[in-house]
């Protein structure tokens, strides 16, 4: 009785709870989504495009914030990426363009990778293409690093 009592409640917290869509249109469920700005998503599209890579992490480069950050950092570093065509935006500063750059990708978590404008993924993403070679290929097709860069890396 005790397994089974301990199973069904499991299950309810494994389930979803369905949600009619109509419920998610409703006025009531507007502060679960916020929009921002036209002005903030042309802030934010000038700021991904003003280097060729964009990092939107917690902290610094020098003193990253959590370990997420300071991963993609790293990786950043093992792959050569030259400090003048990256530039980092500590998301720590500006509770405003924490929030809004999550939106802007829509992508839920702190640190975000953009190469030439293109939204790239976060912490998990970075690191599978990085141990999948992927992220030396999209680096050198976008002129980030040289070609010989990337043979370094892969020797």
């Amino acid at each position: 009785m005790f397994r089974t009592a301990l199973r069904t409640s499991f299950s309810a917290l494994r389930a979803p709870a369905r949600v009619p869509a109509v419920a998610l249109s409703s006025p009531s469920l507007s502060f679960a989504r916020r929009y921002i700005s036209q002005e903030v998503r042309a802030k934010l599209q000038q700021a991904v495009e003003s280097t060729p890579v964009v990092l939107f992490m917690k902290g610094t480069p020098e003193a990253p914030q959590c370990g997420f950050s300071r991963a993609a950092v790293q990786v950043l570093d093992i792959h050569g990426v030259p400090p003048e065509k990256m530039k980092t935006f500590d998301v720590l500063e500006d509770s405003e363009l924490r929030s809004s750059i999550k939106e802007f990708s829509d992508w839920p978590t702190i640190p975000q990778l953009y190469v030439n404008g293109e939204f790239v993924g976060g912490c998990d993403i970075l690191l599978n293409m990085h141990q999948s070679g992927e992220l030396d290929e999209l680096l050198v097709k976008n002129n980030v690093i040289p070609p010989e860069e990337a043979e370094k890396e892969e020797a």
